[in-house]
């Protein structure tokens, strides 16, 4: 059953159906339908319409909430790190707090057609995305007003009303850098993820930045930023530790990359910390059990998967948001991968 809109209460300050029908130059009886995800209004007209909604920042006053539409869908376009899932423990939390059945879903470019006739049917309250990119393509099949959308830590929001949340990407590498320096290292690498994804931009310019406030020169050649995971940290972890000028400490975008980096230094027969010191970033449940324990940036990934639920059933039931965008704060965890270089007079 399509959940229908409660009657709309007068309100100066709000659009009324008929401002929106006016602007778009449609019936209001058209707008409600675009409103209640209607199938027999054509693409032209849904797209005049949704864009006057958007305009407007209208957002449909009394949501009845039924037994068929107490679901939010979280969907990520990888499901298998520790990053998604402790994103989705989050998200689970906050959704038993508040009562509602919180569904993981997968997203691809192949699924397009599926997932707009699902977000269309309004089948659920809204949708939490967490994407590493969150494309033009995949913003427009999942807007449909009075369909909530809220977007974890995605880079390029195709739509700035858009609602999202993230961490102080920036403030945590600035923090684990600083940590390498103020123990004494300064031949210090950087291994992160993809450049396409803002966290790793923001990571890698603190990471500079804490470089550069302690005066020491960026060598470009202790700089890289790939794609993958654990595979990928051991391969570079194997270059750069297999140079004559190596690294003495590496700050990993993430954990999987840190403690790939630590198996390199496992093969070469080097000790971490006493040879190569290692920092992660995330702070996942694999940190604490690695061989040594991981010093790596807490992220609060649950906080934002249970923080970005909260603000979609905000949004869902009409509350004012203040700001687009939120982002929680970091923290270092010490732990025993790092420690002072053996003998820092040794290396350049």
């Amino acid at each position: 059953m399509i959940n229908s809109l409660a009657a709309e209460t007068p309100d100066p300050a709000r659009p009324t159906l008929a401002v929106i029908a006016s602007h778009a130059g449609v019936s209001t009886a058209t707008v409600s339908k675009v409103l209640n995800g209607r199938p027999d209004v054509s693409a032209d007209t849904r797209a005049r319409v949704s864009a006057v909604l958007r305009e407007h920042d209208y957002r449909p006053v009394g949501l009845r909430a039924s037994s068929e539409r107490r679901a939010v869908d979280v969907v990520f376009d990888d499901l298998s790190s520790p990053y998604s899932a402790a994103v989705l423990a989050g998200a689970l939390d906050a959704g038993v707090e508040s009562g509602v059945t919180v569904v993981a879903r997968r997203y691809s470019d192949e699924t397009d057609a599926g997932w707009a006739a699902r977000v269309r049917a309004r089948e659920c309250i809204g949708y939490v995305v967490v994407s590493a990119v969150l494309t033009p393509t995949q913003a427009d099949v999942f807007d449909v007003p009075g369909v909530p959308l809220v977007v974890i830590d995605a880079v390029g929001l195709p739509r700035r009303n858009l609602m999202s949340v993230g961490a102080t990407n920036f403030t945590g590498g600035f923090t684990a850098t600083e940590h390498l320096i103020q123990l004494g290292h300064r031949r210090i690498a950087h291994l992160g993820g993809t450049m396409a994804m803002a966290c790793h931009v923001a990571r890698l310019h603190g990471y500079r930045a804490a470089l550069e406030r302690a005066g020491i020169p960026v060598d470009s050649s202790l700089i890289a930023n790939l794609e993958g995971d654990y595979e990928a940290g051991v391969e570079q972890g194997r270059a750069w530790l297999g140079r004559p000028d190596s690294p003495t400490a590496v700050f990993a975008g993430f954990d999987l990359f840190a403690l790939g980096v630590i198996e390199a230094a496992r093969a070469r027969s080097l000790r971490v910390p006493g040879d190569v010191s290692v920092v992660g970033f995330d702070d996942s449940y694999a940190a604490q059990w690695s061989s040594p324990p991981l010093t790596t940036v807490r992220q609060p990934l649950r906080e934002l998967g249970a923080l970005a639920l909260r603000r979609l059933l905000q949004r869902a039931a009409g509350e004012e948001m203040g700001s687009h965008h939120i982002e929680l704060a970091t923290h270092l965890v010490v732990r025993t991968s790092t420690a002072p270089p053996s003998d820092p007079g040794t290396r350049p």
